[in-house]
This record gives structure tokens, sequence and C-alpha cells, in this order.
């Protein structure tokens, strides 16, 4: 247990630990003000979280408090989201210690702080600082680097973020695993690691921060001749731990140690084994995923059964269930085959079918772009997902591109599992595969297609609406160059869009982009003004 003490300087709150003092029995499970200074436990604060929010707010504001000073970073790491309601203008570290990412994390969270003054700052966060509006004051001219940054050129944000692959040329330091643990929370590429000087403990400490980060189908490659079998062992533990994290460790021996140890150590019958363990576990897997294509393949069918049930009442004239608390835009309900569906799940928007493919779906829309990517139809946790609207678009007025997304499923078919043909001549060369059907409850709808094209990740095809006629050109014309198939579609700044992406590989994107061409809504030509459709999706 900590003693923190508070106190008040002008417009400024001090927070500081107090050390080598007995801390007193009723700081134990409460908490002392006075006029010089207010004292707390750090154990009280965390277990009354409710209690201490209030007060330090009305303490801040009878003060007209808007600077905070922390004696060290992980004071400030623990007390800032005490005072996220505060409107603060300035933060203050002392310690002669170097700035934490974790710490800007938690100051970018309250949206009000403009000055940071501390000892000394990584040279990557004055782009980030900088970039948000925060000016730095630092105390230092010498700005250290640890070997790991600066053999990987980790000096700038950009670099950290997009890194695909590191170095770590010697055995890491305390500032090296800091600065590794830092690059981990901003990086989102990488995927290979080389280690060219061997440190079983440097080793472990890899895998558990990848693990924590949650990172998956990283290799990490060691070049240093290991001669200890004990360490052999070692690594062969960790590769089996890690497997079904996808992270792996190899060697790479050098030709010298192979021709002086490795060759010695080669036994028949160990290569044999190897063999009939390896031919195995071929076999192992495809078997396992065979099963697991097949078990995938049995849910979304059971599921399509249950909607083609539905759907069948619904054109049998049978009632539909009223659905209490949905609500309907003041259309009339065109499909009400698809209005019928919301008696399984009231996200349902529409339905969309490719000809000759597997696409034939209900397509449902959440408040984000994550829920449906490991939940079905029935919000259950499966890894096919479903198929799903952008959460910007409406389902009840149509943007300028309505974005459709699915997995691709690509060994059982399911989802857009099959939209791969797409890019076939046998598929794209016949007109009716040219036309996808995508219908909501309140408008009957044949989309073109003008453009199917593979790429690298990006977003900027991910427009939903456009401010001007020229941005929305703009955008046209770089998908029409982006074509991979022969299709001679012509489309212009008036025509409603839809756009189908999927996944294409592990770093690309399979893209396909139609226009509206046929809809059979109620004769009008009159758009929804903005007003009327924030307050259909707000209701």
């Amino acid at each position: 247990m900590k003693k923190i003490v508070i106190s008040i300087q002008d417009n400024s709150l001090l927070i500081s630990y107090k050390h080598n003092q007995i801390i007193r029995e009723d700081l134990m499970n409460t908490n002392i003000i006075s006029n010089e200074e207010i004292v707390f436990s750090d154990d009280y604060l965390k277990e009354n979280i409710n209690i201490v929010l209030p007060f330090f707010y009305e303490l801040c504001e009878m003060n007209k408090i808007d600077t905070l000073v922390f004696q060290s970073n992980s004071l400030a790491l623990f007390l800032l989201p005490y005072f996220r309601k505060v409107k603060i203008v300035s933060i203050k570290i002392k310690k002669q210690e170097t700035f934490l990412y974790e710490v800007y994390e938690e100051i970018l969270r309250f949206g009000t702080v403009k000055f940071l003054d501390v000892f000394t700052i990584p040279n990557y966060m004055f782009e980030l600082l900088d970039k948000n509006g925060i000016n730095v004051t630092t105390h230092s001219e010498v700005f250290y680097i640890s070997p790991f940054m600066e053999d990987n050129h980790l000096t700038i944000y950009s670099n950290m973020y997009y890194k695909k692959d590191i170095s770590i040329f010697n055995e890491l330091t305390n500032e090296d695993k800091d600065d590794f643990n830092t690059f981990l929370r901003v990086n989102r590429k990488l995927r290979y690691i080389k280690i060219m000087k061997f440190n079983i403990n440097d080793i472990k400490f890899i895998f558990e921060i990848l693990n924590k980060y949650k990172y998956k189908y990283v290799f990490i490659e060691i070049y240093d001749n290991i001669t200890n079998n004990q360490d052999i062992l070692k690594l062969k533990e960790l590769n089996k731990k890690y497997k079904h994290k996808h992270i792996e460790v190899g060697l790479r021996y050098s030709e010298e140690y192979i021709s002086a140890n490795l060759m010695k150590q080669v036994n028949i019958n160990t290569l044999k084994l190897s063999s009939i363990l390896l031919i195995s576990m071929v076999f192992l897997i495809f078997g396992y995923s065979l099963y697991e294509n097949y078990l995938s393949l049995t849910v979304v069918n059971n599921i399509t059964d249950k909607v083609n049930e539905v759907i069948e009442k619904s054109n049998n004239n049978d009632p539909i269930d009223i659905v209490e608390g949905y609500n309907f835009a003041n259309r009339p309900i065109v499909n009400k085959y698809i209005a019928s569906l919301l008696q399984i799940n009231q996200d349902v928007v529409g339905y969309i079918k490719v000809n000759n493919t597997a696409v034939d779906y209900p397509v449902v829309k959440s408040t984000d772009n994550n829920f449906y990517l490991k939940k079905n139809l029935y919000g259950e946790d499966d890894r096919n997902g479903w198929i799903y609207m952008d959460y910007r678009n409406s389902d009840k007025y149509l943007s300028d591109n309505t974005i459709i997304y699915g997995h691709n499923m690509y060994y059982s078919g399911v989802m857009f599992g099959t939209l791969h043909k797409v890019m076939y001549y046998n598929w794209y060369s016949k007109p009716e595969n040219q036309i996808i059907q995508f219908d909501t409850m309140y408008e009957s709808m044949k989309w073109q297609i003008f453009s199917i094209y593979t790429i690298s990740n990006t977003t900027d095809y991910l427009r939903v609406n456009f401010e001007t006629d020229e941005e929305k050109q703009a955008y046209l014309d770089q998908e029409v160059k982006r074509n991979r198939v022969k299709i001679d579609t012509s489309v212009s700044v008036k025509d409603k869009i839809l756009t189908l992406s999927t996944c294409s590989g592990d770093t690309e994107r399979l893209v396909i982009h139609a226009k509206l061409i046929e809809d059979k809504k109620e004769e009008t030509t009159e758009e929804p003004s903005e007003e009327n459709i924030q307050k259909e999706e707000t209701n």
C-alpha cells in the first residue's frame, strides 16, 4: 500500500507518493483531508472510484484547476483516469525519466490537454503530440534512443506503425524491452523478427509480449548457433505453447555450423521418424480442415434452411409477426419476405444474391463493422461471421455508396467464399452474371457490375457519401481504372453504387462495384433530406 498526497498550488494539483513513512491505520480504509493536503492510500482510490471521481471533479471546479503535476510516469498512469471529466489543459511530470507511450494514450482521452512538460521524450512521439495539438516542453537536450529503436529506424511514428520486419542484434536491455513493448502497442503490420544474438529469456519475453497484444502470424528466426540441447527443447516448448496463437520460432544455421556440428547429429532413424510424423501431421491437418469446413457448412445450411422457412411463410401471405419496438420507415414495405426475417434478427436490413455463386443471404447491419465479423445471423459466436452492411450506410435510404462485407470462407464456400469466381472469364463474360440482386424492405433493386479488382489493404474505396459531384467523379474514375476484367459498363455521378468487399489472401481485398440500374421502389425522385435520414437512424 502506498500513500498518495495531493496539494493545491494556484491552479495546479500537485500529486506525489510519500515513501518511508508509516501509513496510519485510518488510511487503510479511508482518506484524510486537511487545509494543507489531501491524503489517500492507493488501495482506497482503487476500491472507491465511484466516491472519489465526483470529489476530484468538485475539488477542481472549486479551485479552477487546469494543470496536473505528477511526481512520475507511474503515478500519472494510475491517476489520470480519475480526472477525465475535468477540463485539464496542462500536464507536468517532474521525475527525470523518459515519457511513456501509455501515459500519452491516457492524456489523449481528455481531448483538452494542450501543454505537456516532461524531462525527455522519444523522438517518434513528437509527431504524435504535434498531430494532436499538444505542445511539449522538455528539460533534457539528449534524447536517448534504445539500441532496438535505433537499429530498426523507429524514430518516427509512421515507421513504427507500418514496420513489417525487425532485427534484434544484441541481448535486450531493460530500455530495449520497454521500447519493444511500446513498438508492439503502436504497430499493426509485424510479421517477421530476426534475432542475431540468442538468449532464451529474450525469446520468452518476445513470445509473451506478442501474445499480450494478440499478434498472429509472426515468425521469429534465430541466426545464432545454438549448441545447448536444453535451449533447443525450450524453443520447441515455446513453439508448441504458442502454435495455436500462430506465433512460431525457427533456426537458421550457418554453413560452418552445419558442416562442423549438424551433420554429426543426423540419425537415419530420426529422419525416418520425422518423415512419418510429418506425413501424419499433413493428413491430420488436412482431415481437421475438412471437418472444420463441414461444420461451417452445416451451421450455415441450418441457418439458411430456417431463413427459407420464414420466407416461405411470408410468401404464403401468413401474417408477419410485428416486432415490438422496431422502427419501420414511413414507407410501404415492398419486400415482405425481408421484413419477415426480423423475427430471426432485428438487425436484418436486406437480402443479396450474386448469380452463379453461393452468395444468397440476408444482410444485417450493426452499430459498428466488427460485430458480425465473428457472429452469425442469430448473433452467436461463429468464425464464418455473416454478410453485413457498413454501419455508416442507411438501410432506409440509399447512400451514394452502399458497402457490404463478408468473410472469404474459400474452402467451405459459405459467405463470400465463392465470390472469387467473378475474376474468371467464364463467369464475368455472361451478361446475367453481371447483375447483382440486392433488396431492402422498401426497395427491390438490380445492380450492374462496372469494376472488379483485387488490391492491397486500403480503405480509399470505402467511401459512403460524397460532398460534391467532383469528389464522386474522382472516386468513380479511380474504381473504373482499377477494373481488371473486361466489362464495358459506364457509370456517372448520378448513379447509386453498391460495393462488395472481402479478403483475397492475407494482404489483399477482392472488390466489386456495381451501379443501380433498376429500382422498383415507389415512383418518386425526391431525395430524403439529411435531417430525415438522421431522424430515422436515431429512432
